[in-house]
């Protein structure tokens, strides 16, 4: 049930708002058990990549990783939103981390055991994907019964703060310790770790969806989707995200430029690929301001717009330092929208429907990066690295003003009465 508090009074905040840890033991533990429990699956995902290509020395496999984990994540991702609307959103959660769990315990066994088959390791991220769709819905739509509706802009802003920090720390560690102690070592550490994201869960009361007077009692996916259909609001969310991440995504072209345009080599395309994640988190830590913001619709338009900019002018840069420096802007701008984009979803869908529309979410979100790193390459391939970044991050503001003419009422989006 959503706690009810009274509103925290307004005073100017600089590092990220810390109520939500404060006011919720519920969300308290569910957050620092997903922060552990991220950096473990972060050092897993690195010691299978690891893994894989000691295996086979094919980059091509290693990059079947991705597409074993992509397939599963989109298919489960709406069907976990819709199981998620019918069933109790805890035991969901619990069951499926459980089995993540089970998957890492796996992976540890059959490192210690000596089998090294390609095939088992793409079976365990497919399934691992399957978790991960479970669990993400369930999760995300349990938030706005924990919280007040006032604090979920500084819970979503502490919720970046655990991914961008599992994504930097996580592989970092899992280098290190697949280097000391062999892959068994990380893959039972992600095991171990899950025991505080289990903990979290098990301690929650029961999250069964509220449902409308006269509503079915199995949630249809097909439902889900004729619901957005009628939500402007919400369809730009996904619409503002896909413009950025399908247009402006130039990660696929990070080794090409680190040679091309900054003479480097493999420890250059690292720094490329660490600077959004660096800007994203500062994002996150200092996100204390966002919680005055009301007008969540024009505050994603310009961050999505801040990022499409950033990117265009890392497109035109030829110093590495500059090139990281907005290149992190433009991490920094995609938290700003993500905490805004997750917050109007939570705030402007009804409870029955949060998980289905959290599983359209966990799609956009997998799927976009990678529609743009094919987009990226292809364009790179046609014409030059400058014209696909530069030219894809000014397309993605050209295409985010041209939705925001066609549904002018999303700049106006007032939090203090959400409207779908």
């Amino acid at each position: 049930m959503t706690r009810t508090t009274a509103p925290a009074p307004a005073r100017r905040r600089i590092f990220a708002d810390l109520t939500p840890l404060r006011t919720s033991p519920d969300y308290r533990r569910l957050w620092v058990g997903g922060t552990i429990s991220t950096v473990g699956q972060a050092m897993t995902a690195l010691a299978i990549s690891l893994q894989v290509y000691d295996t086979t020395r094919s980059s091509f496999s290693v990059g079947l990783v991705g597409l074993f984990s992509l397939v599963p994540l989109i298919v489960f991702g709406l069907y976990g939103g819709a199981i998620a609307d019918t069933v109790d959103r805890r035991k969901l959660g619990l069951y499926s981390s459980l089995g993540a769990a089970a998957l890492s315990f796996a992976l540890a066994a059959a490192a210690l055991l000596g089998y090294h088959r390609v095939w088992f390791l793409y079976a365990v991220v497919a399934l691992q994907a399957v978790c991960g769709a479970l669990t993400g819905p369930a999760r995300s739509a349990m938030i706005p019964r924990l919280l007040p509706a006032e604090q979920l802009p500084a819970a979503n802003a502490l919720n970046s703060v655990t991914m961008t920090s599992g994504m930097m720390a996580g592989p970092m560690l899992g280098g290190l310790i697949v280097g000391w102690w062999g892959y068994q070592a990380a893959y039972l550490i992600d095991a171990v770790t899950f025991a505080a994201a289990l903990y979290a869960m098990w301690r929650l009361p029961s999250m069964r969806p509220d449902r409308a007077e006269g509503a079915r009692g199995k949630a249809s996916v097909a439902d889900g989707l004729r619901f957005l259909g009628t939500r402007p609001n919400i369809r730009m969310t996904f619409f503002s995200d896909m413009a950025a991440m399908v247009l402006a995504h130039p990660r696929a072209l990070f080794p090409a430029v680190a040679v091309l345009w900054f003479g480097g080599d493999a420890k250059t395309v690292g720094l490329l690929a660490a600077a959004p994640a660096a800007g994203a988190l500062l994002g996150g830590l200092f996100s204390g301001w966002q919680g005055r913001i009301r007008r969540h619709g024009l505050a994603i338009l310009l961050s999505v717009a801040a990022w499409g900019l950033a990117i265009a002018v890392f497109g035109l840069t030829r110093n590495l330092w500059l090139g990281l420096l907005f290149l992190a802007l433009a991490g920094c701008a995609d938290t700003v929208s993500m905490v805004f984009r997750s917050t109007m979803l939570q705030a402007a869908t009804p409870d029955e429907m949060r998980g289905r529309l959290q599983g359209v979410f966990i799609v956009v979100v997998a799927g976009g990066p990678r529609l743009g790193d094919f987009l990226a390459g292809t364009v790179a391939d046609l014409t030059s690295p400058t014209v696909a970044i530069t030219g894809g991050g000014l397309a993605c503001v050209l295409v985010l003003g041209l939705l925001a003419l066609r549904w002018r009422d999303f700049a106006r989006y007032d939090a203090r009465s959400p409207q779908a």
